[in-house]
């Protein structure tokens, strides 16, 4: 029977990982496709039961059903626990449904196709304290990367992602962050503020940014986030989220396949079709 896979959120529409998904399968001769699911809130539960009846093999799990959709699930991988969110989920031989976290690892992984794996002694920049936050600081932590600074606007939340990791874990307010800004190597914009579309100012001002800096931001459409392009004009190595996105979804095509699909094989056409090069 032809597998099936999916992503759920709401909204959905925008989402390229259908795009990316099934040009992996179509690539590897599979005989398997992915759709998107438009789910709301509200219907997250009955949905997911519909899913399991249907006998979908796996699905991604996108806003605003990461944290949701974890007391409906058989099992939780315990680095996703810890996270607090799922972004991926597997029916196992069994047929229970499994959660795992890929998107703080996928970030590490596009950061270092960049620039390599030898800015780990850098000290790092964590700007926001959501969701997205937490994953990337527990896996730049379980990398090897040990000075790691949270900014957030409410510093009582950057400290509580703290607590959870390790005493040597800092957090800070924003204006703190802006102004000590050139002390950083590399600086990671996890926040609302990386959307063309935001109604925010940019999260902290630029001003005292390093040249030497590697910036990354995890917003991958728009390619070029407002983020990233004033740090750009002021002499920084900047990372697009686009790698984040394709290494998060490698991951997880990996728990459902066993096999972790070439990036190459999709990077160029996401390119094209985010007008960018």
């Amino acid at each position: 029977m032809k597998k099936w896979y999916a992503v759920i959120g709401d909204p959905i529409e925008h989402s390229m990982s259908p795009f990316m998904h099934n040009l992996w399968m179509t690539s590897e001769g599979r005989d398997a496709t992915y759709i998107p699911l438009h789910v709301s809130r509200e219907s997250l539960r009955a949905s997911f039961e519909g899913m399991k009846v249907l006998g979908c093999s796996g699905f991604n799990v996108t806003i605003p059903h990461k944290e949701a959709i974890i007391p409906l699930l058989d099992e939780v991988d315990a680095l996703a626990e810890k996270m607090g969110a799922v972004n991926t989920v597997v029916r196992q031989a069994d047929g229970k449904y499994k959660g795992y976290n890929t998107d703080g690892l996928g970030f590490v992984r596009s950061l270092e196709d960049v620039v390599g794996t030898s800015h780990k002694q850098e000290k790092v920049l964590v700007l926001g304290a959501g969701g997205a936050s937490r994953g990337i600081c527990f896996a730049l932590w379980q990398e090897g990367y040990r000075d790691i600074t949270i900014a957030n606007r409410t510093v009582e939340k950057a400290r509580a992602i703290c607590l959870e990791m390790d005493p040597s874990v800092k957090a800070c307010s924003l204006q703190q962050a802006s102004d000590e800004l050139g002390a950083y190597g590399i600086v990671i914009q996890t926040t609302s503020a990386g959307l063309n579309h935001s109604q925010f100012a940019l999260p902290i001002s630029l001003e005292h940014l390093a040249n030497t800096a590697i910036v990354a931001d995890i917003v991958y459409n728009p390619l070029m986030t407002p983020f990233l392009e004033q740090s750009q004009k002021q002499g920084a190595t900047v990372v697009t989220g686009l790698g984040m996105f394709i290494h998060q979804g490698a991951l997880a095509y990996e728990h459902w396949t066993t096999v972790y699909p070439d990036a190459k094989v999709v990077k160029q056409s996401l390119l094209e079709q985010l007008g960018g090069n």
